[in-house]
């Protein structure tokens, strides 16, 4: 038996885009999976079903099933879990918006192309969660460097990371919390990340904490 990965990729992105994540997942010890959705044109319900039956399935050969999610990735991982019935393990989200993103309600104020742009997951994305009260363990690492589209378009208070603020991913009852220096994108290039992830996959904390 060992501990099992699902990634979930972000906003207007697939699989491939993390590739190093994967890569430095897999040194760390785990069996890592990625889980491709079409973020815009899939229904939410569809990806959430997609993604509970996966967890259901490595659940035969995994001492657990956690969940890594980069920004709406994050979102939907909190979401889905949610439902019992499914394996144990926990969850780490990179610069996700677990309290709404400001960039999210930017692109919709723009109107119907806005509303496009954001596809089905609008309303996760834009108001996120009160709270986590739910079966596991999350854990949050947020980055603080201004570079990202986001700045253009939200109007944001305090360290951001160019499309999300720090802020918004302080959702009260995370586990922990780690803010590191790297814009949006480059959560899923770092060195540190992957490293910090690891350690809250095993352990329930942040190296440190």
């Amino acid at each position: 038996m060992s501990e099992h990965v699902i990634l979930l990729h972000g906003l207007w992105m697939r699989g491939f885009a993390l590739s190093m994540l994967h890569r430095r997942l897999i040194e760390a010890g785990f069996r890592v999976h990625r889980f491709d959705y079409l973020s815009v044109a899939a229904t939410q319900q569809r990806i959430l079903d997609r993604l509970q039956t996966r967890m259901i399935d490595l659940a035969g050969e995994a001492d657990a099933v956690h969940l890594v999610g980069h920004s709406l990735g994050g979102l939907l991982a909190l979401r889905a879990c949610l439902k019992g019935g499914l394996p144990s393990g926990r969850i780490v989200c990179l610069g996700s918006p677990l309290k709404g993103s400001a960039a999210a309600r930017g692109f919709a104020a723009w109107g119907k192309g806005g509303e496009v742009l954001l596809g089905h997951n609008r309303e996760l994305l834009e108001q996120g969660f009160e709270h986590w009260d739910g079966p596991r363990e999350v854990g949050m690492i947020a980055g603080r460097t201004p570079l990202g589209l986001g700045a253009m378009l939200g109007h944001f208070a305090g360290e951001h990371d160019g499309t999300v603020a720090v802020e918004e991913t302080r959702l009260p009852g995370l586990a922990d919390h780690r803010v590191i220096e790297t814009n949006h994108t480059g959560l899923l290039f770092s060195t540190e990340v992957a490293q910090q992830t690891a350690c809250f996959l095993h352990h329930g904390h942040f190296d440190g904490a």
